[in-house]
């Protein structure tokens, strides 16, 4: 039922709802979508912008996705994302976080990934918190 991720990286989107009104970039396997053109896909790729901040996450994802709820792995590296938002912790099924070549630099951001349960890989190499002693 599930489709390929939908790629928005590399598109110079500098606010999480900029993303809606983007094309998604052609993989090797074409995206699906259901009778209301919202994608079917798990997975969400908005790497290599410039985005700050979560705000309008959720109301994104309802908007592009079929089945918001599910998304399992979220790609959010190489944007210039300081903290992590509660929207995050809404995330009930992801299971893979990106969060690498961002500018997160305090642990007790990272803290707050605690309450999802399914969450198995995150990233976090090239931010400032990687200077912190034991941050892995």
């Amino acid at each position: 039922m599930y489709g390929p991720p939908v790629d928005l990286s590399f598109k110079d989107i500098s606010n999480v709802t900029g993303a809606l009104s983007e094309v998604p970039r052609n993989g090797q396997r074409p995206l699906k979508s259901d009778s209301k053109k919202k994608y079917l896909s798990r997975s969400l790729r908005l790497s290599n912008n410039s985005i700050p901040n979560l705000t309008g996450l959720q109301y994104m994802l309802s908007t592009l996705l079929a089945q918001p709820s599910m998304l399992g792995w979220l790609d959010l590296s190489f944007n210039i994302i300081t903290c992590i938002e509660p929207v995050l912790c809404e995330l009930t099924e992801l299971r893979v976080l990106y969060l690498h070549g961002n500018a997160i630099w305090n642990m007790s951001e990272v803290n707050k990934l605690g309450e999802l349960q399914y969450l198995h890989t995150i990233t976090l190499h090239g931010n400032p918190i990687e200077d912190l002693k034991g941050y892995r």
